[in-house]
């Protein structure tokens, strides 16, 4: 077995050392992101029962075997061009969350009816180069805006991550003419060392 570099060693070791991966292995959770959207849907009150909900980049399902577990009626779709494990109740859609295709199912699925959250824990490949990586971040923080432009009800929120950096506060300066309350906010399970934010925006204006 070849050996591992200092910086996988590194990795591995804070691995073992992360509450919150530990607590995903030991319940069975797919990932540790389940932690993130379990915190800030009891803050925020962001999925009911019967909620319409959209979630864009949902490999590999975290967040969507937590949103399965809280719906009882609604609807659930999960967009992502990798695998999802997701239950059989769930409407899955192989590809990128802005292909015209995949707007296309999405709208088939919706039929008359808007959603009421739309949310997505997409980021970008990380290139090491911070400006890239922010303008990538960036990219997709618009990619999620415009599918809630699009699909929300009046009324409805959105939900998803972006990285502290150059442009986000000009960002969110314009969310907020679309939206009652935007903010900013950080989960515990978001690790500390880590530029993660997620952006929450709740009563779409029409």
């Amino acid at each position: 077995m070849p050996k591992r570099s200092k910086s996988s060693q590194r990795w591995l070791d804070r691995q073992r050392r992360d509450y919150f991966v530990r607590q995903a292995q030991d319940k069975g959770q797919v990932s540790r992101a389940h932690y993130k959207l379990a915190e800030l849907d009891r803050r925020f009150g962001l999925v009911r029962g019967n909620s319409r909900i959209l979630e864009l980049g949902a490999a590999p399902g975290g967040w969507t075997n937590y949103l399965e577990a809280k719906l009882s009626k609604g609807l659930l779709i999960a967009v992502d061009p990798r695998p999802i494990a997701a239950g059989a109740t769930t409407h899955v859609i192989e590809g990128l969350a802005e292909d015209e295709q995949v707007e296309q199912q999405i709208g088939a699925l919706l039929g008359e009816q808007p959603l009421d959250l739309v949310l997505s824990d997409m980021a970008p490949n990380i290139s090491g180069v911070r400006a890239v990586d922010q303008a990538r971040a960036m990219d997709l923080a618009d990619i999620t805006a415009a599918a809630g432009g699009r699909w929300l009800r009046k009324g409805g929120s959105l939900l998803l991550k972006a990285f502290q950096g150059e442009g986000l506060d000009e960002w969110m300066d314009e969310l907020t003419k679309r939206f009652e309350s935007a903010r900013l906010t950080k989960p515990k399970a978001s690790r500390d060392e880590s530029r993660e934010v997620f952006v929450v925006a709740q009563g779409m204006l029409k």
